[in-house]
């Protein structure tokens, strides 16, 4: 029970993953259970008041018994479910009544420790399970002063408290335990927002790191690899002259050539990847720019088919680089992948502009699905039990590119693999009309700068921050 792992709650994010350390609850009970036994002896040796002082030790040991049980069964840094949280706080509630009826009930000068598990819950607690300690406190209180055993006091002797004064340690206490575990639910979540704040900045400069990195290997390469790329396009365009007649020779030399200067506009486009387009011809449909991204790889024998479909007019959007070089990397890969053919789909409504690519390979791989996007996760392999042969899934670092750079345009990627009972993998890239679609409106107004790759980290940050 105390043992498993809790899904994450509904009260939000804030708490699926800020658990109580098993180790936190026993503590602060051995601390209750020291606190407890000198209070006995404190009043049963020194001051010699008659009271029940075995019942009240049964009742201690009763903690002392649970504490041992859970440092032996579970390990110190268990992080507890909020059920399992929530009943042993019920127990430090019901545990502190029983020795309170039995020494005085609210009478009891120390009847205000019953706002400690409480306050303990409104600091790590959703605000429900809170609510239901404060409920259980407040029913023991109601005991506490209906059926109470005296208050122990000099033998021959009893104290007598007016029953409105009783009434009166009553309503102070729920109205402290009410104030308190507000208050402490409000100071632990500002905590909780800030942490969160603080996590997420994090998580977008780590991947503003990661692309960083990679956009300076990214110069250093087409800076190294212009040289050897005019050398080897000079010396195939020599060795056309000389195998001007054709044959399977020129061919190859022709196939040489292109493909050098394939690399050439590459390694142009890494080195413009942040240049915003800012002419009225860098503009054009949604079609034309997946035809752009489609073309250097339909040479490669696999069939890549483009469907477009929507609601009205087709969005015109913006040539930019980092669209072109993110959907030219997906359907790179999907095309590598595919055991037949790749479809592209777009599809656009008057709210949003859709793009998804299919393949019929083998898909993404069970064991990288949660993790797909992230840098370094080899994203396509499969054992030779399941698909007969092992594909080559790289490092990850070309999705974790295009997901980024995508996601930078203002782009939602969803990666994953198609339902059963088809095969291969699917990418699915959604965009706002509003911010792709420059057709309704008057260009000359548009800022096209706003969809140059841009790092957007007060968009990754907790609401209400």
């Amino acid at each position: 029970m105390f043992g498993s792992v809790a899904t994450p709650s509904s009260q939000g994010p804030s708490f699926a993953h800020r658990k109580v350390r098993l180790d936190t609850l026993v503590r602060l009970r051995w601390l209750a259970v020291a606190g407890q036994s000198v209070a006995v002896l404190a009043v049963a040796v020194w001051l010699k008041f008659p009271f029940p002082v075995w019942w009240c030790f049964g009742l201690i040991g009763l903690s002392a018994w649970l504490n041992l049980f859970l440092k032996i069964r579970y390990p110190s840094s268990r992080r507890l479910t909020e059920g399992s949280a929530t009943l042993l706080l019920s127990f430090d509630i019901l545990q502190l009544s029983g020795l309170l009826l039995l020494t005085g009930g609210l009478t009891n000068p120390f009847a205000l420790l019953l706002l400690a598990p409480v306050t303990v819950s409104a600091t790590a607690l959703p605000p429900t399970r809170t609510a239901l300690l404060g409920a259980l406190a407040v029913g023991a209180s109601c005991v506490l002063a209906l059926f109470p055993q005296p208050l122990p006091w000099y033998p021959g002797e009893r104290l007598v408290f007016p029953q409105l004064y009783v009434l009166g340690i009553f309503l102070a206490l729920t109205s402290s335990l009410a104030f308190i575990a507000v208050y402490a639910f409000r100071v632990a979540e500002e905590g909780r927002q800030l942490a969160d704040a603080l996590a997420a900045t994090e998580l977008v400069l780590a991947r503003e790191q990661h692309l960083s990195a990679l956009d300076g290997l990214a110069a250093a390469a087409a800076h190294e690899l212009g040289t050897p790329l005019g050398t080897i396009v000079l010396t195939s365009k020599e060795l056309a002259g000389e195998f001007a007649d054709g044959g399977p020779v020129a061919e190859d030399i022709a196939l040489i050539r292109s493909q050098a200067e394939r690399c050439r506009e590459i390694l142009a486009k890494l080195t413009s990847l942040s240049a915003a387009p800012d002419t009225h011809f860098d503009r054009m449909p949604i079609s034309h720019i997946l035809e752009e991204v489609v073309a250097p790889n339909r040479d490669f024998g696999v069939d890549i088919e483009v469907v477009k479909s929507g609601v009205g007019k087709e969005p015109v959007g913006v040539r930019n680089p980092a669209v072109l070089y993110g959907l030219g990397n997906l359907v790179e890969n999907a095309a590598d992948f595919a055991e037949e053919k790749v479809v592209l789909t777009a599809e656009w409504t008057d709210d949003t502009v859709r793009v998804t690519i299919a393949d019929d390979g083998p898909g993404f791989a069970a064991s990288v699905l949660d993790r797909l996007g992230e840098p370094y996760v080899t994203t396509r392999k499969h054992s030779e039990a399941e698909e007969g042969h092992s594909s080559g899934g790289g490092l990850g670092l070309g999705l974790f590119i295009a997901k980024t750079l995508l996601e930078r345009t203002g782009a939602q990627v969803d990666i994953g693999n198609r339902a059963a009972p088809e095969t291969g993998a699917v990418v699915e890239i959604a965009w706002s009309r509003a911010r792709l679609d420059f057709s309704g409106g008057d260009d000359t107004n548009a800022d096209p700068d706003e969809f140059s790759i841009r790092p957007s980290v007060a968009a990754s940050l907790p609401d209400g921050l």
